[in-house]
């Protein structure tokens, strides 16, 4: 496939960047990042406690780095911010000199996470961010933190502090706005400090495919019982999410106008991107695509999983569909069926913390056994 006819490069000219919501150590060694980033215009990578666990736990790749960082005395935790901070770094370098260029327009970051156990704590979470920034030492690491309500004023201090943040677990477009105001009041505290605010960027990352997950069997059940109702609920199964995005896209443009922005924009400041994050269907009766072709539009990211990756390059079809319809009116139908979309979408930030904080802990056991296996070993 040349990259004439690859839908992945091809995504990129609607001014759309596709990004991998995906890290192991196997593919920063084999060649096969370096292929993505050359053959697909991959322009970035996204990772969590999640993937995490499934790369380390899940092969034997790190194995001889474990026996060492354990023979260094390291705890578990510690041993993990090691391994994460190397495969972040080496990525970061694969992807720098796309970030480098001139024209890389906000491109070229690898995201690593604070821990998950941070998620209501404001000076851990900035504490273990400036930390990672440090570790890691490239400018092209975004460092993600959660935008929870604690989240919000780390979200501020770290951008302040210079930190490119990627802004993860966004459900509503109330909390988005949110978002785009702590990243505004950070620039702007940054500046009144007299610092650059060039070249620092962040991503609002707006998850998808669990708000249809949980909402689709609520209308499902609404619609079943016929009626006017029933058929507004039909209207809006599988609509959510995307209404959502589109909304929150409408709340970006007006967002990053005006004579605030311009003043921030004056300094060299860039907009906030927004990120399509939970890309990847998790509904067989829906298309595998339906949550990359739905929201292609400029000035966005969109990270999907390798799987669905592999399914856009055999047949995807690119084309600027982000402004094809109003999320408001969707949006406006909820309260009527009786569901507190404000409410429902709290309950996924609990559940989507929870979807972190589980695997982490698995990790970290994981991790501790194999210390412990590297301890014994050593000692005979």
């Amino acid at each position: 496939m040349t990259s004439n006819t690859n839908p992945l490069v091809a995504i990129h000219s609607f001014g759309q960047s596709i990004w991998l919501d995906y890290i192991r150590r196997n593919i920063l060694h084999n060649g096969e990042l370096q292929r993505l980033i050359d053959e697909d215009g991959l322009r970035g990578v996204t990772s969590n406690p999640a993937i995490f666990e499934k790369a380390i736990a899940g092969s034997s790749d790190y194995a001889a780095d474990i026996e060492q960082l354990a023979a260094r005395g390291l705890s578990a935790g510690q041993i993990y911010a090691e391994l994460a901070v190397a495969d972040v770094q080496r990525a970061c370098d694969l992807l720098r000199p796309l970030h480098d260029r001139p024209d890389s327009g906000g491109d070229g970051y690898v995201s690593l996470e604070v821990s998950p156990e941070l998620i209501d704590d404001t000076a851990g979470t900035v504490a273990e961010g400036l930390h990672y920034w440090q570790a890691v030492n490239r400018p092209n690491v975004m460092i993600k933190v959660p935008a929870t309500l604690a989240g919000l004023p780390a979200i501020r201090q770290l951008i302040a502090a210079g930190v490119n943040v990627n802004v993860t677990l966004i459900f509503s477009v109330a909390r988005y706005r949110a978002v785009a105001e702590a990243f505004l009041a950070g620039l702007e505290d940054r500046v009144r400090a007299g610092q650059p605010v060039q070249r620092l960027d962040s991503v609002a990352s707006f998850f998808l495919s669990r708000i249809d997950v949980l909402l689709d069997p609520q209308l499902e059940k609404l619609a079943e019982a016929g009626g006017r109702l029933g058929a507004l609920a039909q209207s809006v199964v599988g609509e959510v999410a995307i209404a959502s995005a589109r909304q929150a896209y409408t709340e970006y443009q007006q967002i990053f106008q005006g004579p605030r922005w311009a003043a921030l924009q004056a300094q060299g400041a860039r907009p906030q991107r927004l990120l399509w994050a939970s890309t990847g269907n998790k509904n067989p009766k829906y298309d595998d695509l339906k949550y990359v072709e739905a929201l292609i539009g400029p000035d966005t990211v969109n990270t999907i999983p390798v799987e669905t990756l592999d399914l856009y390059r055999a047949k995807g079809q690119p084309a600027a569909r982000l402004s094809d319809a109003d999320g408001a009116s969707t949006l406006a139908r909820l309260p009527e069926l009786g569901l507190d979309l404000e409410a429902l979408t709290r309950q996924l930030e609990r559940e989507g913390a929870r979807k972190f904080t589980e695997p982490f802990g698995k990790l970290l056991d994981v991790l501790e056994q194999q210390r412990q296996k590297a301890l014994a070993a050593a000692a005979h």
